[in-house]
């Protein structure tokens, strides 16, 4: 009876954990700072860990029972390309500022992972595993898989990385002075990938439609050229 009924109850975690924390982060929004620190995707998981490490669940076990939610997650990611479209006007006659942008932000990306990786030590098997951290996840893990990097690790980097990114993204560009939507949009989608492009959506749908850009074209090159460079470095 536990076995039928613990997956049931660890999807449900899921949602309830996410429904509290995206109430906290609704009841915040007066306060920016705090606001972009109770993130639903930074308190969210803390909820579900905590949780976890109570009742003694494996995360393996947490992991098969929401597997529905990681199917619906390329789904998602593929509907990202509708608001794409509403803003191709726009995306067509920033052409080139765009593409030097992308190379720029993808290839950093991977060498500040490696570099910092390396520096503190890391294994081959590690560094395999950080290289994709700036991709959306569902593509991450299949670069993980092809370069025989540790998934776990990787999906645990890039969640990580995005977190990071759509909380104190907003905040550096208040800072800076950047105002463009685009700009900023774009940016997130480069460096936060779904995470960030989630908050992309709530500054705004044109800021939305370029982080979406950033997210699809990085995983692109990423997965098109990330593995030939780890085959060739680690042979």
């Amino acid at each position: 009876m536990v076995e039928i009924i613990t997956p049931v109850l660890l999807l449900m975690l899921t949602f309830f954990a996410f429904s509290l924390a995206f109430w906290l982060y609704g009841i915040s929004q007066s306060r920016p700072i705090i606001s972009s620190l109770l993130h639903p995707l930074v308190t969210a998981p803390i909820l579900v860990s905590a949780v976890l490490l109570l009742i003694n669940i494996d995360y393996s076990d947490y992991r098969k029972a929401n597997q529905p939610l990681f199917f619906l997650l390329g789904t998602a990611t593929v509907a990202l390309a509708i608001p794409l479209h509403q803003q191709f006007h726009h995306i067509r006659n920033l052409t080139k500022p765009l593409l030097l942008t992308l190379f720029f932000g993808a290839s950093f990306a991977v060498i500040s992972a490696l570099s910092i990786a390396w520096i503190l030590g890391a294994t081959p098997e590690t560094l395999i595993s950080v290289a994709p951290k700036s991709v959306t996840t569902p593509i991450a893990l299949g670069i993980a898989e092809k370069i025989n990097g540790e998934p776990g690790l990787t999906a645990g980097i890039v969640v990580f990385t995005g977190v990071i990114g759509a909380v104190f993204g907003p905040l550096l560009f208040r800072w800076i002075g950047i105002s463009d939507d685009r700009i900023k949009g774009f940016v997130l989608g480069i460096c936060a990938h779904g995470v960030g492009t989630a908050r992309a959506f709530e500054v705004s749908g044109k800021c939305g439609a370029f982080s979406s850009l950033g997210l699809g074209l990085t995983g692109a090159i990423t997965a098109m050229i990330l593995p030939w460079i780890i085959i060739y470095a680690f042979k």
